[in-house]
């Protein structure tokens, strides 16, 4: 049982020492979007209580790293959806999840995005969705960069004030915590369109 922790630390240290590490981060960033199913914070939160005088270029390689993904992943929702978007939604068993996204999506447009971008929803639903539909891609990135600057700036921050003790933390309170700030975030952008609506 201790040989994943002990292999997890090891590559962890290999990282850290590295003179790429945040193009390394911007990689995992970019794989963690498009397909891998492993949550990024686990990895994140110690390299950055051990690096916290680079806490901030790591937070923006990685988000960085998801946005180039998000733009990949909006290309193949509007070029090549019927092939390798279908198989993607296969593989990773989205179906019916991609399917209620696309509702979701229809009725609130930017809001959705940035919704998605921080629920623990898999974002390839949005990317491909918003590619699908023809959804303007410069909204489809600002939307991104928003939402996903909000989760991994707002991890550096919770390292840099409180250190490496916030990895507990998230491993407790991610899912409640990634509720209440989509939520909020979708109540606000809903806000900001109705208000929009009334001036315009």
């Amino acid at each position: 049982m201790a040989i994943a922790p002990t292999r997890m630390k090891a590559w962890l240290e290999r990282i850290n020492g590295s003179r790429h590490m945040l193009w390394l981060l911007g990689v995992l960033s970019f794989l963690e979007t498009i397909i891998l199913p492993i949550p990024l914070e686990l990895m994140m939160i110690p390299l950055m209580a051990s690096n916290r005088p680079r806490i901030w270029h790591m937070a923006a390689a990685t988000t960085a790293g998801c946005l180039v993904a998000s733009l990949v992943g909006y290309g193949v929702g509007m070029l090549l959806f019927q092939t390798v978007g279908t198989w993607l939604v296969d593989v990773m068993g989205l179906q019916e999840s991609f399917r209620s996204f696309q509702t979701f999506f229809n009725q609130y447009g930017f809001a959705s995005i940035m919704a998605i971008g921080l629920l623990p929803i898999p974002f390839q639903i949005a990317m491909m969705t918003a590619g699908i539909s023809g959804y303007p891609i410069l909204l489809f990135a600002l939307a991104t960069l928003i939402a996903r600057g909000l989760r991994y700036f707002g991890l550096a921050w919770l390292v840099y004030r409180f250190g490496p003790g916030v990895l507990v933390l998230w491993k407790r309170h991610a899912m409640i915590t990634s509720l209440v700030g989509g939520v909020a975030v979708l109540l606000l952008a809903l806000g900001l369109q109705f208000l929009s609506g009334l001036i315009l």
